[in-house]
């Protein structure tokens, strides 16, 4: 102790106001250390006031402490609210990520180990180039065994410390897993030999020079007096050895974490890290922080209902002095459209009844999920951004596709066309599509127009074949068409088999499935798109139709927004309101992990993650049969909505399948609008009528101008200037307006 001066009373007097568990978290400075820290319980200010006190009761310097989180951002946010706090000192604390902290021994102790101290550091297109480098000097096919994959399987290896022989002992007989042991070691040598390393190699380096050099690592042992990590449960095994090496010596070592939030298994993150603690650090004291600054004591009551189901786990039932709350609403919908329709609606009338757009959140298991809501909230005009993800049609595959048909509606669209000329690659260069742009414009013509006609042309000669190829492609799809033979999901599947686009992922690609599921839920839009439209179902309807989906949303990302995101982007995060759609057996959890007893608990944490990022209100919603990938299917509720008891549950929608989506029984649901039904002409004649200049009055943005008002099918997509909020696209039939002169 650097002072024995130090009033310890009137040092925790200052931490009064922390709860008694915290306060003891804060106050137990000396041995291993395990926080487990239930959702919403003030995990943050636990590890930033345990900083201070150590710092005020002067059991060390600040450059002694380490406190690992795992982001650039958290580190700065310790390191500021750690300077609100303590007098001084907090900038010299080691407050960084495991990358961070491991280079920065590294640069010092690296050429321990034969690296400089100017090494380079790789990012994913470095080591991908380099990989495909490799690939072809040791003859590896691509479309055999993508570059990502032996990239994955790299990583996986080095999470566990293993060498390349390491991968072909194990496993003698497997020619991937040898073609993958090769690759690796000429990667490394590779690597090696430009004074680089990737980021695995960062970690695992720093862990070779401890084992290598004891004389490094007891420095830095004697350094650290105390060792503080953030998100414990996220850990691998590679950053465990790390963090243990250090804390040997002074064995103060603090993790925060909370085992039933460990959800990142797919990047390496082992539950076992934390299981397992106070078997690694013997004489371990284990404090659990169980209540609940959050959610509603009902929430809270459905998450530890659901998460009780798990059997590896610490254990800990999370409380509050918050009131009681509404009961969990269980909406069954006919459909996914049902489904992004009265998530649509919910946040219309909470935003009516006073709330803000950026109280509403939706969780979603997939990615592919988020379509059908986000063509709700953009038709119903609700401002909305995805955290965590692109925006379905901002997405490069579905970019691609949605180019192919905007120029087989317009082949002359050179935006577009440049876009998709040499995608999948056809060797098409750019030197050859700008000679090409160069003799357009020279001619006043389209880029179509010349490359159809390459041969023409003494600069496109060399690339003309190929040229021509791809203009014969775009005919047949234009004459498939304008033939009437073909529907526009047929068109669709044309254009993906002929471009041998799904290859094409599969082998560019690291998220192939991924973006796979999304071309094939593109197609799920245009099925959907011909059932609404029928006989005026057109390409060019369907394109200006995505246009909404496309050209309305640029918020800015402080705006006041609804938010989209995967349940895995939003563990960290909170909300007045919660939506988790696709609460089925097969959605959520996922048909892949339901036979996997492992898995399904690494779902059923996710399921717990999802709940608890409810603070008011939560909405988890199914669907009766739903439409996903291309196909219908009827799945049984999710577990995790049976898991939890019926006096925490209020049940709306329609439990009962109905023989037609469109029967009169949707319309009795208390559903305000559907922004997917075909509506029949009949009743479009009597709704209300919109010219430009009607003055109109909307439930939310209030009073408005008609400024545009276009024909899109059986519908009317109107521009709508508003007072209060600028101009908004809407669409006439659901856009809850009132025509008031």
């Amino acid at each position: 102790m650097f002072n024995e001066n130090i009033n310890v009373e009137e040092i925790r007097s200052q931490f009064s106001k922390m709860n008694s568990m915290q306060q003891k978290a804060v106050f137990h400075t000396e041995g291993p250390l395990l926080i487990l820290a239930g959702a919403g319980s003030g995990k943050t200010t636990v590890l930033v006031n345990r900083i201070a006190y150590i710092l005020k009761m002067g059991l060390c310097q600040p450059w002694q402490i380490l406190a690992i989180t795992f982001t650039n951002k958290a580190a700065g946010e310790l390191k500021d609210r750690i300077s609100a706090v303590v007098d001084y000192g907090a900038s010299d604390i080691w407050a960084s990520t495991f990358h961070s902290t491991c280079a920065r021994i590294l640069r010092r102790y690296g050429d321990r180990i034969g690296y400089t101290s100017h090494f380079t550091v790789y990012d994913t297109d470095d080591s991908r180039r380099l990989m495909k480098d490799i690939m072809k000097k040791l003859q590896i096919d691509e479309k055999i065994l993508p570059h990502r994959t032996i990239l994955a399987e790299i990583s996986k290896a080095k999470d566990k410390m293993q060498l390349p022989s390491d991968l072909k002992n194990a496993e003698v007989y497997n020619s991937r897993i040898n073609m993958v042991a090769d690759a690796y070691e000429m990667y490394q040598e590779r690597l090696k030999t430009s004074d680089a390393m990737d980021f695995d190699d960062l970690l695992c380096n720093t862990v070779k020079l401890f084992k290598e050099c004891p004389d490094v690592l007891q420095m830095y042992q004697n350094q650290f007096k105390y060792i503080m990590v953030d998100e414990y449960q996220d850990t691998n095994k590679v950053q465990f050895q790390f963090v243990s090496l250090l804390a040997k010596r002074s064995n103060n070592i603090c993790v925060v974490g909370d085992d039933d939030q460990s959800i990142y298994k797919f990047r390496g993150a082992t539950i076992e890290n934390i299981l397992s603690f106070e078997n690694e650090f013997s004489g371990a004291t284990v404090i659990r922080l169980e209540q609940n600054y959050r959610s509603t004591s009902t929430i809270l009551d459905a998450a530890n209902e659901v998460i009780k189901n798990n059997t590896e786990r610490k254990g800990k039932t999370l409380w509050t002095e918050n009131e009681t709350g509404e009961k969990v609403t269980v909406h069954t919908a006919g459909s996914e459209r049902e489904e992004a329709l009265y998530i649509a609606n919910a946040i219309m009338d909470g935003v009516s009844a006073g709330r803000k757009y950026s109280d509403f959140a939706v969780l979603y298991r997939m990615n592919a999920q988020s379509n059908a809501i986000e063509h709700a909230l953009a038709r119903a005009g609700v401002p909305h951004r995805i955290i965590g993800g692109h925006r379905f049609y901002d997405r490069e595959e579905i970019k691609d596709m949605t180019a192919y048909l905007q120029v087989i509606n317009n082949p002359h669209d050179d935006v577009r066309l440049r876009r998709i000329i040499n995608k999948p690659k056809r060797a098409i260069g750019d030197t050859t599509v700008s000679k090409a742009m160069d003799i357009a414009s020279a001619l006043g013509e389209s880029i179509y127009s010349i490359i159809k006609h390459a041969c023409d042309y003494p600069d496109l000669s060399r690339a003309a074949t190929k040229l021509m190829n791809f203009t014969a492609m775009i005919d047949g799809f234009i004459e498939a068409y304008n033939s009437g033979d073909y529907s526009l999901a047929e068109i669709y599947e044309l254009v993906l088999e002929h471009t041998d686009y799904r290859a094409y992922l599969k082998s560019e690609k690291e998220d192939s499935e991924a973006r796979i599921e999304n071309i094939e839920e593109l197609k799920s839009n245009i099925v959907n798109f011909e059932d609404e439209y029928n006989e005026e179902a057109s390409l060019s309807n369907f394109l200006e139709e995505i246009s909404l989906q496309t050209d309305i949303d640029n918020y800015d990302p402080d705006a006041d927004c609804a938010v989209m995101m995967t349940l895995h982007s939003a563990k960290g995060l909170e909300f007045p309101v919660v939506f988790i759609p696709g609460m089925e057996e097969g959605i959520f959890p996922s048909i892949a992990t339901i036979m996997n007893p492992q898995e399904l608990s690494e779902e059923r944490r996710l399921a717990y993650v999802g709940i608890t990022r409810a603070k008011e209100k939560l909405h988890l919603i199914k669907t009766r049969e739903r439409m996903l990938f291309g196909s219908t299917s009827k799945n049984p509720t999710s577990r995790f909505v049976t898991e939890i008891p019926e006096k925490l549950l209020k049940k709306t929608g329609n439990e009962r399948v109905s023989t037609s989506y469109y029967q009169q029984e949707f319309s009795q649901t208390k559903m305000n609008f559907d922004p997917f039904a075909k509506k029949p002409q009949s009743k479009q004649s009597s709704s209300v009528s919109y010219s430009v200049g009607d003055m109109v009055l909307h439930k939310v943005f209030g009073k408005g101008m008609v400024t545009s008002a276009e024909p899109m099918g059986s519908d009317i997509m109107l521009e709508v200037a508003f007072d209060k909020v600028g101009t908004k696209t809407l669409m006439a039939n659901f856009s809850k307006m009132e025509k008031i002169s």
